[in-house]
């Protein structure tokens, strides 16, 4: 387990704070509209589901399929010291 979820999975107030702001965050507008805007292109390629280890992203303003561990470290880069991403 890495440090991230052990400490989530240790400290039960933490985590609900969490997952309070998760709820909040993933109820506006603009996420709603991207993850419908994903599900559809995966549902039309017939992935929706499938287990294939592939999520569909937005990439410099396409919608492409790649690994969904490529596509979730990618917000992580930008956590980093000295990234120029905020």
């Amino acid at each position: 387990m890495k440090k991230t979820a052990k400490f989530y999975h240790e400290n039960e107030e933490a985590r609900e704070k969490k997952n309070e702001y998760q709820k909040k965050y993933n109820k506006k507008k603009d996420q709603v509209k991207k993850r419908v805007e994903l599900n559809r292109f995966n549902r039309e390629k017939g992935t929706y589901g499938n287990g294939d280890d592939k999520d569909a992203s937005h990439l410099n303003g396409i919608i492409i399929f790649e690994k969904a561990s490529r596509n979730r470290a990618r917000r992580e880069k930008s956590r980093l010291k000295g990234s120029k991403r905020k």
